[in-house]
């Protein structure tokens, strides 16, 4: 497993965990999920592109 791959399973499982529908993240509003969503995004793009 490389690290991209890795990488890419910590960032999905912190945006689900960040998604203001459960509980503990319902105050927090969409601002974490959208960095992360982001972030995600990002990384997605630049593993496409062959540079991460």
């Amino acid at each position: 497993m490389t690290i991209s791959t890795l990488l890419l399973i910590i960032l999905i499982l912190i945006l689900l965990g960040a998604v203001p529908a459960w509980p503990h993240s319902r105050g927090w509003g969409y601002g974490p999920s959208g960095i992360v969503g982001v972030l995600l995004v990002v990384l997605l793009v630049l593993m496409l592109m062959g540079r991460v």
